[in-house]
């Protein structure tokens, strides 16, 4: 005997699927993809619409409620106020986000599965109840209930936890030889974490930067809970203007934000490129 084995003419078949079947999978990504960027569209296209209010299709193509949008003083706050607030949870939550990934990956044990469920908790609960806990939390401490020391609080609590897990997924599969090389050369603990360290895990702090600003600028219940009279972010000024005013305004607002957002990847994939926000470390 040749010691070779003829296996069963069913284990010779391969795992394709049939070919009157071939379709389902791209229809499937195609469904979800429409899905997902379909009500985008539609706000767009609303925001160009001619007539006095909020319809689609538009009746056709002005730019008249971009112009409104940009004279209407509440807006132009509105929008300034939260891109402020964004830019703050960001540096916040981007700082001490990186930190304690780098505390929970390097240097946690026994508690390690502990304090990452207490950090990513946020994303675990509704944002109404945790605007309502910090909201009591506030009043309970006489810290302050409402205003940009509150919002920064509420914004950077549910920004953090992207911060932390794109970061702790680039520190898993860290390369610490890299590190020891660099100390044992005489680098410091600070010129080695800024040398060595943050330049190979830049891609999932930009990653987590990126989204953790996204969320802050979106936040509605939270700030619905924590805004102060005069100092309103963009949506509850968009949810505001929406109970008395349903024209194409709110959707040229709308639109902004949403370039906004394409603005800031385009901008990183010009400066750092995309193809170094991956969760695996340098290619």
């Amino acid at each position: 005997m040749d010691g070779t084995v003829a296996l069963p003419a069913a284990a010779r078949q391969t795992s394709r699927p049939p070919a009157g079947r071939a379709w389902l999978l791209p229809a499937v990504v195609a469904a979800v993809y429409v899905f997902l960027l379909a009500p985008i569209a539609i706000v767009v296209l609303a925001a160009f619409n001619s007539g006095d209010y909020l319809r689609f299709p538009p009746e056709g193509f002005s730019l008249r409620w971009f112009v409104k949008a940009a004279q209407h003083q509440p807006f132009v706050r509105a929008f300034e106020y939260s891109l402020r607030l964004a830019v703050l949870a960001t540096l916040a939550s981007t700082v001490l986000g990186t930190m304690a990934a780098l505390f929970v990956v390097r240097y946690a044990r026994r508690a390690r599965d502990l304090l990452r469920l207490l950090l990513v908790a946020p994303l675990q609960f509704p944002a109404i109840l945790t605007g309502i806990a910090l909201l009591i939390f506030f009043y309970a401490t006489g810290l302050g209930t409402r205003g940009m020391r509150a919002l920064l609080v509420g914004h950077t609590l549910v920004a953090l936890p992207y911060v932390f897990l794109t970061v702790s997924t680039v520190l898993v599969g860290f390369d610490r030889s890299l590190e020891e090389a660099a100390r044992s050369l005489g680098a410091g603990p600070l010129v080695t974490f800024w040398r060595i360290t943050l330049p190979l895990i830049k891609g999932g702090l930009i990653s987590g930067a990126l989204f953790a600003f996204i969320t802050s600028f979106d936040q509605f219940p939270i700030s619905l809970l924590l805004i102060s009279v005069g100092n309103t972010t963009l949506p509850i000024q968009l949810f505001d203007y929406l109970r008395f005013s349903f024209d194409p305004a709110a959707a040229a607002v709308s639109t902004v934000s949403i370039v906004l957002s394409v603005v800031i990847v385009v901008l990183i994939e010009r400066l750092v490129g995309l193809e170094s926000i991956y969760w695996g470390g340098p290619r």
